[in-house]
């Protein structure tokens, strides 16, 4: 089992699902690609770091972490204390927000282009 399988199947229930389904959307974008940084999940388009998974500590709900965030502009991202990056915060146990994970990805790949 590769770094990256282990870090899902290590979660629990409804985060794993998750988590899993928001990795599947995120890959079928054609030249992204995944591997592990910083012990998460890290998304690269053109092997430029363009998005993490990872789930909150103290909420322990998962997100999707946008490298250059502070470029972005969705009324969904959150910037929280953080200078560059912002994040989409995703409820496990609600339907996935497709659409917007969709709009946010095509926004951060034209960001490395």
């Amino acid at each position: 089992m590769s770094q990256t399988d282990e870090f899902y199947h290590r979660q629990e229930e409804p985060n794993k699902s998750c988590l899993l389904a928001l990795r599947k959307i995120i890959l079928s974008h054609d030249g992204i690609t995944e591997t592990k940084k910083y012990g998460m999940p890290c998304f690269c388009y053109h092997a430029k770091m363009m998005c993490y998974l990872w789930t909150d500590k103290k909420t322990n709900e998962p997100y999707i972490l946008f490298v250059d965030g502070n470029k972005m502009d969705h009324p969904a991202l959150e910037t929280g204390s953080r200078a560059r990056m912002k994040i989409l915060r995703i409820n496990p146990s609600e339907d996935l927000p497709v659409e917007t994970i969709q709009a946010l990805l095509t926004q951060a790949i034209g960001l490395i282009g």
